[in-house]
């Protein structure tokens, strides 16, 4: 019976051995593994951040097309009538992530407006700029979508990018009276603001009372005007959120980065313990087995 409590006190420090090494081992893995994604993540940052000093250098000129195109909305005070019921939302994203809660707040506001003007009685169709809404949507308001538009954010975008939403827009049948963009407006490198900005059909312009104030304008003139205004809202709204996402991504990054470094000199010295423990153990077996000699 002695001789097996022995044999039983003998093999205890050998299997605390071995689950010790099998510890270290699993340290070292994941010390390595967050390694990596520090090197990732310090490289998106770096590159998010030379995007971001191009995308803020062509913010300024296109929020002058932006504001220009909104004068005529805000001067003529146009507004669509209360008995109209169709409203085009049309939400501005990305097909990239990575940037924090910049899809999803977008989400979240075409998710509210949708609920108030359902409960005011009136039509509402989305349009998608960016997979990331499609994706945030697709299963609870998958059957408000009236378009989506992919191979968003993959460049930096162009009039052209905006001109062809808007082109596709005024094509798919869809008249509507009156609608906005949402779209996240850069504020400054740590912040942005979702916000919204008007758009009107043609006939709700043309129908305007307070346009008579202007001189006898023809109506090829002002329908050119109108989709013209459309596209350069977008161009203006797309730019924005292109500013954003890219301030967002940096800063995500840069967090990711600091996260990493944290874990690693955590688990640096949580391998360190673990292996002068080790050490000490052997240490302390060799001494007592000279000593029982």
């Amino acid at each position: 019976m002695f001789a097996r409590g022995a044999a039983a006190a003998l093999y205890l420090p050998q299997w605390g051995q071995v689950r010790n090494m099998a510890t270290l081992k699993d340290i070292t893995r994941r010390l390595k593994s967050i390694k990596n994604i520090q090197k990732i993540t310090k490289s998106m940052k770096m590159v998010s951040a030379a995007k971001y000093a191009r995308a803020e250098r062509e913010l300024k000129p296109a929020r002058i097309y932006g504001m220009g195109a909104l004068a005529l909305y805000e001067k003529a005070e146009i507004k669509a009538p209360e008995d109209k019921k169709k409203h085009l939302l049309i939400g501005v994203s990305s097909d990239r992530g990575l940037c924090g809660a910049i899809h999803t707040s977008i989400a979240k506001t075409l998710k509210n407006e949708i609920t108030n003007l359902s409960n005011a009685g009136k039509e509402v169709m989305v349009v998608g700029v960016g997979d990331k809404i499609r994706g945030l949507l697709q299963r609870t308001h998958a059957n408000y979508f009236l378009l989506t538009f992919k191979e968003v954010g993959r460049r930096p975008p162009s009039f052209g990018d905006a001109s062809t939403i808007a082109l596709e827009l005024l094509n798919s049948g869809y008249e509507f009276d009156e609608g906005s963009v949402i779209y996240n407006r850069f504020r400054s490198v740590i912040s942005y603001k979702t916000d919204e900005k008007p758009i009107f059909s043609f006939e709700t312009v043309a129908g305007s009372e307070s346009l008579s104030i202007y001189d006898d304008i023809d109506a090829d003139v002002l329908r050119n005007y109108q989709e013209f205004t459309l596209a350069n809202i977008l161009y203006y709204s797309l730019k924005e959120s292109t500013t954003s996402e890219q301030s967002a991504r940096m800063t995500a990054m840069d967090n990711a980065s600091k996260n990493a470094s944290e874990m690693i000199d955590k688990l640096t010295l949580t391998f360190n313990r673990t292996r002068q423990a080790v050490i000490t153990k052997e240490l302390i077996e060799i001494i007592s087995g000279a000593a029982a000699l």
